[in-house]
């Protein structure tokens, strides 16, 4: 059984991830994280680059759901401008909001991957429902108390992970 704490693939950003190759895996969704994985937690509208990353996406024939575990105000905020669908107070790891994501994307887990850059939330919630997992390095260092917490948890296991225990 696959340890579900690591991810498929482990880039160090969004615009390290080959779409191409996610598409000819044939990958037709992709739920995504918004908090430090997208722009750092504090920011309130996605910038030019991830609104341009968002068309190159598009371009390769998949879809994309924001699933976030922040508040509907914020996720809101992010997404105003955006015709994207979002997930919000999503409780990740748990599996609802990735399915919830799925009928959105009209996707199962088969051809469905998920981006964020959390071990503890994105990818284990990623591996409980079976989909393709892919972590991000955290695009800001500063966060909540209680994710500076969990961070030295997610050391440990990417220490296993750079190792090549995977």
């Amino acid at each position: 059984m696959k340890n579900l704490l690591v991810p498929n693939l482990y880039v160090d950003s969004i615009f390290e991830i080959n779409l191409k190759e996610l598409a000819d895996k044939g990958i037709k969704g992709l739920i995504i994280d918004i908090d430090n994985t997208l722009v750092a937690w504090d920011k309130k509208t996605a910038p030019a680059s991830v609104i341009k990353w968002f068309d190159e996406i598009r371009s390769h024939g998949l879809e994309i759901c924001l699933v976030s575990n922040n508040n509907e105000d914020r996720v809101v905020k992010f997404t105003e401008k955006l015709k994207i669908y979002t997930v919000h107070s999503a409780k990740k790891p748990a599996k609802t909001p990735f399915k919830k994501a799925m009928s959105y994307l009209e996707t199962d887990k088969t051809n469905t991957a998920i981006i964020g850059d959390q071990i503890f939330t994105d990818v284990l919630g990623g591996n409980r429902v079976g989909i393709y997992t892919i972590l991000v390095v955290p695009i800001r260092s500063k966060e909540f108390w209680w994710t500076t917490i969990v961070r030295k948890f997610e050391r440990f296991v990417l220490r296993n992970i750079k190792k090549g225990e995977n």
